[in-house]
């Protein structure tokens, strides 16, 4: 009874759909977060009759065949990058991606990092940090008397001195991109890091040909759409309940096949 594990891999794959719709949920609110969508894949079929095979001596063809399905299994869980609403915090340390790309971050074991969450601070040492202290590459240090700070559109870092007349230039931020966002690897902490799927970075100044600008004040939301998600929920929940009736009348149909065999 083929029916068993045919319905028993649907109701795996629905299980995933449901853990990844749930992620999306519980990310709602979280800086930058990408919205994922499950993707599944029919499995290997059984050919009982191959379509094009032939069917008699004078050389007539099968025209369909019989190939039996084995199931589904989970074939990717893909990242939609589509950019995310700016939401305005007037933090002059809060920055937002306006388009394609992402922020070079430095990890403590010396390995590098990549985010669009611009929620980022001063370190102890006046380097621009993210939330978990890790610098931002290029490694720029605001001065401790600075007044004021500001960050234009390509990404220049001015801040303003007591004593001088025109804003001292600090730094200058960039931006990277990849051939193939969706082969990034997540790290957790709206960090990803750069795999072979992913191709080389490519880091440019804010606004260039292809890249996104930086605006200062405002945080990316999250792309996730909340009526979408409980719609596909409940599609999901409905999938999972019809696999589980598929393996109740599998279970009825072999209770009455012993049943049979007993009289």
């Amino acid at each position: 009874m083929r029916a068993l594990s045919i319905a028993a891999t649907g109701m795996l794959a629905q299980q995933t759909n449901v853990e990844v719709i749930a992620n999306n949920l519980a990310n709602m609110n979280t800086t930058a977060y990408k919205q994922q969508r499950a993707e599944f894949q029919d499995l290997l079929y059984q050919n009982v009759e191959q379509p094009g095979a032939q069917s008699s001596d004078s050389g007539t063809l099968v025209s369909s065949g019989i190939q039996l399905g084995a199931g589904v299994r989970t074939a990717a869980v893909y990242r939609i990058n589509s950019q995310g609403t700016l939401t305005q915090t007037t933090n002059p340390y809060d920055l937002a991606i306006n388009g394609a790309g992402y922020f070079h971050v430095q990890l403590p074991d010396g390995t590098d990092a990549y985010t669009r969450a611009g929620n980022f601070a001063l370190s102890p040492e006046g380097q621009i940090v993210t939330q978990d202290g890790y610098v931002v590459a290029p490694g720029i240090a605001v001065p401790a008397n600075a007044t004021a700070v500001t960050i234009n559109t390509q990404g220049q870092v001015q801040a303003t001195i007591p004593g001088q007349t025109a804003p001292q230039t600090v730094g200058q931020f960039e931006l990277t991109r990849f051939p193939n966002e969706g082969g990034l690897n997540l790290l957790g902490g709206t960090l990803l890091s750069e795999t072979p799927a992913s191709g080389s970075p490519q880091s440019a100044v804010p606004g260039s040909p292809g890249f996104g600008t930086v605006q200062q004040g405002f945080l990316e939301a999250a792309n996730v759409n909340a009526v979408e998600e409980m719609t596909s929920l409940i599609t999901a929940q409905r999938a999972y309940e019809m696999n589980s009736k598929v393996i109740t009348a599998a279970d009825q149909m072999l209770q009455q096949t012993a049943q049979l065999a007993g009289q």
